[in-house]
């Protein structure tokens, strides 16, 4: 597997070490908490980020995402329902082997003919029913430590160079990037600067044609301090402080990106899916 993947990157023009230190020092956390209460018709019997896009959890598709730039190591912050993101992943060897269960001999005896798995670490942490975005990313940080990590939301999927990101990240200096898209959205809107800096953040003001908070974000460990407890939501105060201290980047995305909030939107990313065509899909089979 480490083979394949250093084969994979050096097409890229990556080094050996370059993936082995990315390897180590970042992981990736999903924030998949929240009801999603915008797609009642759905989310009242699963958390949002299982909902399914053909037929796998979009949760699935954000980790393939990040999984095929040879990031592995996930930290999934549960919360409503959190048992059924728990099953999914305790069975998953399962549902990605094709087995049989002899029983002739009056035992349960499981045989694994093949299986297509990947290769994840996947801590998943109850962070609470009713915790904030903010609040969440505090009760994951003794699972991060001292390291520097990446951040998405569980209901978006985009087809970000997330090599180009983290480089990005580390060019600057600064404890924050997000990435931004430019679309008609009611999401967290950003007054950007020529070299990239954000001047001001501004959390679900309707607007046309602005740059808005994607997700696919990389953190420095100093964001803990911006979080007090499980009130604290991510996109106001913290995000706030981090953009009038100069500490906030942004890195540009022209690409596809799309959320999940309403039964429109999951109905838009099931055809692109299904059509064989989905952007963000640039994983191989």
């Amino acid at each position: 597997m480490i083979y394949v993947l250093v084969a994979r990157q050096k097409r890229r023009g990556i080094t050996f070490l370059q993936v082995f230190s990315r390897l180590i020092l970042l992981k990736v956390v999903i924030l998949a908490g929240g009801r999603g209460l915008r797609i009642s018709e759905e989310s009242q019997y699963k958390p949002k980020p299982m909902i399914e896009i053909g037929d796998k959890p979009i949760l699935w598709h954000i980790m393939k995402l990040y999984s095929w730039y040879g990031y592995h190591d996930f930290v999934i912050c549960a919360g409503y329902k959190q048992h059924i993101i728990k099953r999914y992943f305790a069975d998953y060897f399962l549902y990605a082997s094709d087995i049989t269960c002899d029983f002739t001999n009056r035992e349960n005896n499981l045989i694994i003919h093949r299986s297509e798995i990947e290769p994840w670490k996947v801590t998943i942490v109850d962070t609470g029913a009713h915790t904030m975005t903010g609040g969440r990313i505090k009760r994951i940080e003794r699972y991060i430590g001292d390291e520097p990590f990446m951040l998405t939301y569980g209901d978006g999927v985009c087809d970000v160079n997330i090599e180009s990101l983290v480089r990005f990240h580390r060019g600057h200096g600064k404890l924050a990037t997000l990435t931004s898209v430019v679309q008609k959205q009611d999401k967290g809107v950003l007054d950007i600067t020529e070299q990239g800096s954000v001047k001001s953040f501004r959390e679900k003001q309707s607007n046309h044609g602005v740059a808005i908070n994607a997700g696919f974000m990389v953190l420095q460990p100093e964001i803990f301090r911006y979080l007090d407890d499980d009130e604290t939501v991510f996109e106001t105060a913290p995000m706030e402080r981090l953009a009038k201290e100069g500490e906030l980047m942004s890195y540009r995305h022209t690409g596809f990106w799309q959320c999940m909030d309403t039964l429109r939107e999951k109905t838009f990313l099931e055809k692109l899916w299904a059509s064989g065509r989905a952007p963000w899909k640039v994983w191989d089979d």
